[in-house]
């Protein structure tokens, strides 16, 4: 038996029984499909929540009071010896790697105009904050550079609040009330939508000392400093360190840069893609079980006619290599079928279910597309053992 017949022979064998072909295609069609759609999800999920971290830039860094390394979590005021102050943002910006500092303050606060009042998110920013964090102003400007120890009071809406109290008339040089001081309206930022369940429109920014005085606190929260993009990142954590060492007198803050908070994430959010993958892959593994019986079934229904081959010469190998051509031809067709399945259904979710982040990694495509190859050849040795150690003689009577 020619090459060139072995897979003649093998294909006519697949169109004969078509029903069985099918039953076996679908298997591994189903666990394909499976692990794509799954594993589109878990990737789509990975890139959106790398995109809601990174879109305020990568080159930041977070200073919070207390130690972590000490006490397992940042103490805050609590547990600090000395709070991060103003006065500490205004000193790291004499680091050679720095290009902005944020002094920055967070909490909730009732503000009034026009007779209406809401609750919001009040942020305490520096005049830097725009510009660290890429946040766009849509009318007017930001908080000026005004001495941080002293600002005029003024105040920043987010465009949530701006519709909300002014609705389309433009609130520049409206006064708005904030706990018990005035402010004045200098802008309104830009549209942000909600970040990781925060809605950032929902906010007011006022300068920093000013919050301090709202909410009654002497430290502030965080200091955020942005450094020059292609500085050496250990060095730039370095000097902060050393900066703040210098006035604390010893090290009872945490430095936190942004960059390492991502590849942090990156890697827990990779293991979660990865195990998804795997419980797709369950499914993969019954098609696999169903191929190996219904492969094991197909050579006990041609005992006849694998006695009749060997009879007229065909040796044993090529008697296995037969069957493994089958087993990998079904594989191979049930896994153009699971792919075109499971991108399908992904392309559709991506289009019709807007707020679930849908991205169809093809490297994990190829691998379930091999994957499924190499399971037909798995599926198929036992078989093909099997039909090559018939004895011809024997195999024969059963017709």
């Amino acid at each position: 038996m020619k090459s060139i017949d072995t897979l003649h022979f093998a294909f006519r064998s697949l169109t004969a029984h078509r029903l069985r072909t099918v039953l076996s295609a679908s298997g591994i069609a189903i666990g394909i499909a499976a692990v794509i759609l799954l594993t589109a999800i878990g990737d789509g999920v990975q890139r959106f929540v790398l995109s809601e971290f990174t879109q305020f830039g990568t080159n930041i860094i977070t200073i919070k009071p207390g130690k972590i390394t000490t006490h397992g979590g940042s103490l805050g005021a609590i547990g600090s010896a000395r709070l991060l102050t103003i006065d500490d943002a205004l000193a790291l910006k004499n680091s050679r790697y720095v290009e902005y500092t944020n002094a920055s303050v967070v909490g909730n606060a009732e503000i009034r105009a026009n007779g209406l009042s809401r609750r919001v998110t009040l942020y305490g920013q520096g005049p830097d904050f725009s510009r660290a964090f890429n946040m766009q102003v849509a009318i007017g400007r930001f908080l000026p550079d005004d001495d941080p120890r002293s600002p005029r009071a003024y105040v920043v809406l987010g465009s949530k609040v701006h519709a909300e109290l002014f609705g389309n008339t433009s609130p520049l040089g409206e006064i708005l009330q904030v706990g018990g001081s005035r402010f004045r309206v200098i802008g309104v930022m830009a549209s942000k939508g909600h970040v990781l369940g925060f809605d950032l429109d929902d906010t007011v920014f006022i300068p920093t000392t000013r919050a301090l005085e709202v909410f009654n606190r002497e430290g502030v929260m965080e200091i955020n400093v942005s450094y020059k993009p292609g500085a050496p990142l250990d060095a730039v954590v370095d000097d902060i360190e050393s900066i703040l060492v210098a006035r604390h007198g010893r090290e009872d803050f945490t430095v936190t840069p942004q960059q390492q908070m991502l590849s942090t994430l990156s890697t827990v959010l990779n293991v979660l893609k990865f195990a998804v993958a795997a419980l797709g892959s369950i499914s993969l593994l019954v098609g696999a079980v169903g191929m190996v019986t219904l492969m094991h079934i197909a050579v006990a229904e041609r005992v006849a006619e694998i006695g009749l081959l060997t009879a007229l010469g065909t040796t044993r190998a090529r008697i296995r290599i037969l069957f493994l051509i089958e087993s990998m031809a079904l594989s191979t067709l049930g896994g153009l079928a699971g792919l075109m399945l499971g991108t399908g259904i992904a392309w559709l979710l991506k289009i019709f279910v807007a707020n679930l982040p849908v991205n169809i990694p093809w490297d994990y495509v190829l691998g379930a597309l091999v994957l499924s190859i190499f399971i037909g050849l798995i599926a198929g040795v036992l078989p093909a053992m099997r039909a090559a150690g018939l004895n011809p003689v024997d195999a024969l009577r059963t017709e």
